[in-house]
């Protein structure tokens, strides 16, 4: 779906939908505590890499510079599996075509299987703060600073999982950088707390006029990444595109005699045949050197 309006609002619909999100907490937190009683304890060191807001905060990329640099297995739900991505979702295809070894289905299930092998390497997992089957050893949140906490409510009033303060339960935060940040966002206080930088990189010459398109959380970050777009389109987060979504498209690119261009994570949704007549601009994240001396450090 896409993102609501008012999850970055306080607005008229935020303060309506506000005793939903009080009855949405008290039922999630029952959960939680149920699945709780059943948490799985494993042998390896498991870092689990999530948010508490619903998507859109940069996470994967995060997730890819950790497990690429431990060399670990990654596990996660591989949400919105289709045929286009090997029946393992966007995310976990982006993973695998980094070269790591990505676990898709019930994570418990797969932690345990990872615990069969001889490794000693830490997993690292794939979101699920707010999946309790599986201890986590290390924990780490990430945030977007232009998007921070939103407007600060629970779901569905706002985009919050879970309340604000709960990030004080973290072993550290990432802070994504922003050339537009959020007024007023801080996280708590006493907890290690790193920066990252996200570099988009258009295949094309600046000078190339674009198309964008993308069916992310917040598809307004990737189109004012991009120059020179004469034309861009969002579409629901892990949208499926049909052929007549990508027609569409292409009919927009020959109006304003430009290039079509999307995320990564949208164009391993497209069809096989699809993708070699559109490109993606790459994401290059880079976390601070200071965050990795932290992790080796905990690691011990």
């Amino acid at each position: 779906m896409k993102t609501p309006w008012w999850f970055m609002h306080k607005t008229l619909m935020s303060f309506i939908l506000l005793p939903v999100s009080v009855v949405y907490y008290l039922i999630s937190r029952v959960v939680f505590n149920v699945r709780k009683s059943h948490q799985y304890d494993s042998r390896r060191t498991v870092i689990c890499v999530g948010n508490i807001l619903a998507g859109g905060v940069g996470k994967t990329p995060i997730v890819r510079q950790i497990a690429t640099f431990l060399d670990a297995p990654v596990v996660m739900r591989g949400y919105k599996k289709t045929s286009a991505t090997g029946n393992i979702g966007d995310e976990a295809t982006m993973l695998s075509r980094s070269g790591l070894i990505v676990h898709t289905g019930d994570r418990k299930s797969n932690v345990m299987l990872l615990d069969k092998q001889k490794s000693n390497a830490p997993i690292v997992m794939d979101d699920g703060l707010q999946n309790p089957t599986v201890k986590k050893d290390i924990s780490i949140i990430v945030f977007d600073e232009s998007i921070g906490f939103g407007n600060g409510f629970l779901l569905p009033a706002g985009p919050l999982r879970e309340p604000k303060s709960h990030a004080a339960n973290a072993d550290a935060i990432i802070i994504i950088r922003s050339k537009t940040p959020r007024k007023n966002f801080t996280v708590p206080a006493g907890i290690p707390v790193f920066y990252a930088y996200n570099e988009t990189i258009s295949p094309y010459d600046e000078n190339v006029p674009l198309v964008a398109f993308a069916g992310i959380g917040y598809p307004k970050k990737f189109f004012k990444c991009l120059p020179n777009v004469k034309s861009a389109r969002a579409f629901p987060d892990h949208y499926q595109y049909t052929d007549d979504d990508i027609k569409k498209l292409f009919d927009l690119a020959d109006k304003n005699n430009a290039k079509l261009v999307t995320t990564e994570k949208d164009w391993v949704r497209l069809p096989k045949d699809v993708r070699g007549k559109i490109k993606y601009a790459e994401l290059n994240t880079k976390i601070e050197d200071s965050f990795w001396d932290w992790l080796k450090e905990k690691l011990k």
